[in-house]
């Protein structure tokens, strides 16, 4: 079984529900549960680039021979930016795992998605991630990870509560510099 602990975790910072236009989106490079570096860009709020973005972000690093895995803390960032996760994994050559710490109400995304622009294929995008599986105490879809490489990912990952260790760290971070503190769960 593969040991992938090299991993970039993605989150996007706080905005207020009128904001439109661009949102920060940060990236933790984590070796385990060591913070290696970090990285900024930027999503359309409601857009379809967070992929390439991502992409992006990490191709142009100094981490891009590093990272081993992606991992996200649910499928969308930026309000209705549906990562697509096959894309994301494709232009890495790494595999994506997405974490969730309860089950997403999938009827009320559908309904919502539904009243973007796109949202016939952000909802595509979503239902293509795959199935949500339990793992410990969260959930995820995986790509390109068998069910055990995923458990041994969030296991090696993870040091304080359940999510990932770069999880956690581009919540906080995506927080701290947006509004000038960070808050609430990571």
């Amino acid at each position: 079984m593969r040991q992938l602990t090299n991993v970039v975790g993605f989150d996007d910072a706080p905005f207020p529900h009128a904001h439109r236009g661009d949102v920060r989106l940060v990236g933790t490079v984590c070796a385990r549960t060591r913070l290696d570096g970090v990285l900024s860009g930027r999503v359309r709020r409601d857009g379809a680039n967070a992929a390439r973005a991502m992409i992006a972000m990490v191709q142009e690093s100094q981490f891009a021979h590093h990272v081993r895995a992606v991992l996200l803390q649910g499928i969308a960032v930026a309000g209705f930016n549906v990562v697509d996760v096959q894309a994301l994994a494709e232009g890495l050559g790494v595999p994506v795992l997405v974490v969730m710490r309860k089950r997403p109400d999938l009827p009320a995304i559908r309904e919502a998605i539904g009243r973007v622009p796109g949202g016939a294929r952000k909802w595509s995008l979503i239902e293509a991630a795959g199935p949500i599986e339990p793992v410990g105490k969260v959930l995820v879809q995986r790509i390109g990870l068998t069910l055990d490489e995923a458990r041994a990912l969030l296991v090696s990952t993870t040091l304080h509560g359940n999510l990932p260790e770069a999880l956690r760290l581009a919540h906080l971070i995506a927080g701290g510099v947006t509004t000038g503190a960070s808050r609430g769960r990571a």
